[in-house]
């Protein structure tokens, strides 16, 4: 199976044409991107607002709930009711964009407006006591506070909707879950486990950038980053002479006798 998996990944024909990699690998990356833009759109300015005013925290609640809902039978019911309205790819496209946002707002939404609730009271009212406008405060303050769990909700938002756009396959629409479908109806079980290992790397791939790009994001002083391990040199040095001092003069005052 293994060879077989690589004789279809090395395979030139798989590789150029209206089915090759590139061209589902980029469909799979459009449906990813469309949707994240949509659910970025709703879900961080009402996390951001919930979490600034603590009104409609219930929404937040109702969004995690509703991922309880069945993904693909979603997909299928929205392709129906939606599908015959629309014409042309449209008619594949639009219901599944639809449910992969609803699939991506829960996690986004949690994520942002559970950053902006832990947020330190005493570092809200300090600004508020500088003069600051709760406009300046949710901006300047709390949002670059919450940036690390507003990161760790979109990287579980992408995965998510990486993952599920392949099942998307299953009502026409395009990208790496073609691959998936086409193989297992088709009986080309390589070009299946094929298809699965692309989206797998994929995922993994957009980990990773959105790793970095936390990194680089997020303040030091958040993570961690900017403290050294055991302090740094100056923090050493004291502590050094410290204890040099503290061995130099004895419990009576005297120096040069230890006790």
């Amino acid at each position: 199976m293994i060879g077989s998996l690589l004789s279809w990944l090395t395979d030139p024909a798989n590789w150029s044409g209206s089915d090759g990699i590139p061209t589902r690998l980029l469909e799979h990356l459009t449906y990813a991107l469309m949707t994240m833009v949509i659910a970025a759109a709703v879900a961080l300015p009402l996390g951001l607002w919930i979490g600034h005013s603590g009104r409609m925290r219930w929404l937040v609640t109702a969004t995690n709930a509703a991922r309880a809902v069945p993904t693909l039978g979603l997909l299928f019911a929205a392709s129906l009711l939606v599908g015959p309205v629309l014409k042309g790819d449209a008619a594949y496209l639009a219901p599944s964009i639809a449910v992969l946002v609803l699939l991506a707002v829960p996690p986004l939404l949690a994520g942002t407006y559970a950053g902006v609730e832990a947020v330190d009271p005493a570092a809200r009212d300090a600004a508020r006591g500088v003069g600051m406008t709760g406009w300046q405060v949710l901006r300047q303050v709390e949002l670059p506070c919450a940036l690390p769990l507003v990161m760790s909700g979109l990287r579980t938002a992408v995965l998510q909707v990486v993952a599920t756009a392949t099942i998307a396959a299953y009502i026409g629409l395009g990208g790496l879950g073609r691959y998936l479908v086409d193989g297992i109806a088709l009986g080309d079980y390589p070009r299946a486990a094929g298809g699965a290992l692309l989206v797998a790397l994929l995922a993994i791939a957009l980990e990773g950038l959105l790793a970095l790009l936390q990194r680089r994001l997020v303040s030091p002083g958040l993570t961690g980053r900017g403290r050294r391990v055991g302090g740094s040199r100056n923090d050493d040095e004291s502590v050094a002479a410290e204890a040099n001092a503290r061995t130099a003069v004895a419990p009576g005052g005297r120096p040069g006798t230890s006790s």
